[in-house]
This record gives structure tokens, sequence and C-alpha cells, in this order.
């Protein structure tokens, strides 16, 4: 059986799109997933870049695409009262959840929930983190060391592997970027030739013109 790497970030409005949207797009195949949350700022940071919502007409842009992705899917969308938001609290929760390995699918689709179908109410608001808390009951103290680190450790593992943006599905050494890679996904998982030549014909392509990296922000942040 396949193992997809799933790495995620709950700021994100397209991860959690992608993540309701896996098990309808790959139905019928047979594959385990592992859900790995992130921050994704730190990954924005370590490549010189911004937000996507910290850029205003891109901001813009993007929540008009992800609720037209969420009617034409039939996935309920609201967004939260502020965007971007830190997603600190709500990413070491999820990682406090986690008795063995990584947070399971309930954990991740209760967060994600949290802050995608709250009808508008801010996704960091402090009593509504604390009702979320107790929902999930962690075994672990969302503030202690232990999560820090495992949080941090996922987030690092994520770099390492090359992964640059969320939601990122990986398998067989392959990394799949975003919502509208499903299809590609399941191509890949299905044995599809195709993905096997654009694989090879893109790497085919010289490396051009290169720009310095710069750092782009505080990867503590919020981004979107």
């Amino acid at each position: 059986m396949k193992r997809i790497e799933c790495t995620i970030d709950f700021v994100s409005p397209y991860a959690y799109l992608a993540f309701e949207e896996l098990p309808r797009a790959l139905q019928g195949l047979s594959y385990e997933v592992r859900y790995q949350p992130v921050l994704f700022a730190a990954l924005l940071n370590a490549h010189g870049q911004r937000g996507p919502a910290e850029i205003a007409p891109k901001r813009d842009w993007i929540y008009r695409h992800a609720l037209w992705q969420a009617e034409v899917l039939g996935i309920p969308l609201q967004m939260p009262a502020a965007h971007p938001f830190n997603p600190l609290a709500l990413l070491r929760l999820a990682w406090a959840c986690a008795r063995q390995g990584s947070p399971n699918r309930y954990v991740c689709e209760t967060v994600f929930r949290h802050v995608w179908r709250a009808e508008g109410a801010p996704a960091d608001d402090a009593g509504r983190l604390a009702q979320l808390t107790a929902q999930l009951a962690p075994a672990r103290d969302p503030a202690s060391a232990e999560v820090k680190l495992a949080l941090k450790q996922a987030t690092d593992a994520a770099q390492a592997a090359g992964v640059f943006g969320v939601p990122t599905f990986a398998v067989d050494g392959r990394q799949f970027w975003g919502l509208d890679a499903l299809p590609m996904l399941r191509a890949h998982l299905e044995g599809d030739a195709r993905v096997d030549a654009v694989w090879q014909r893109a790497a085919s392509v010289a490396q051009g013109v290169r720009r310095p990296i710069q750092a782009a922000s505080d990867a503590s942040g919020p981004v979107g």
C-alpha cells in the first residue's frame, strides 16, 4: 500500500480544500496518508518569499478563487474574521493530540473546520481555542517543549525534503503541490506513464537566471 505524506498548515484555504477533497479525488485506490502539520511561514522564509496573503492584490484573488473552488467542489468554506492569522497555537494543538507518530485525520479535520467552517468567527480567538482544546483532549500540553519540538522537526523535515508550499502530497520520492495537483497525484498512483514523461521533460530544463534569496519575513509570523 502506498503511503502519502500530506504537508499542511491550517492557515491555508487551499490546504483545507485539498484535505476535504482528497478522499473523493483518490476514491477506489488503496493508500494511506500521514498528515504533517507544519509552519508554512518558515517554509516561505527559507525560500525568501512573502506569504501569498501578504501581497494585497494576490490576497484578494486567493480569497475569491478559494471561495469559487469551494463552490465548484461542494465543500463548505466560510472565511474567518481576519486572515492571515498566526496558526502556531492550532499547529501545536494538532501535534499535542498525536499520541504516536503524526496527528490523525480526525484531529486535522477538526482543526481545519474550526478555521474554515466557523461562519466568520476569528480562528485565533482564545475562547474558541480553549473550546477546541477541550473537544480534542490532547494527550500532551500544546505549550510544552516536547510539542514545540515536534512541530519544528516536522517543519525542518519538510524544508529539507524540498517542500515549498502547502498542501504538498509526497509519495514515491515525488511531490505534488496544491489542490489542483490532486488529479496528477491520482494519475501517478494509477501508474499513468504520462506522469513519468512530464517528470523527465521538466527535469531537462536548464536553470536560467537566479536571484539571491533574502529572508522575507519573521518565520514565526502569520502567512496565508
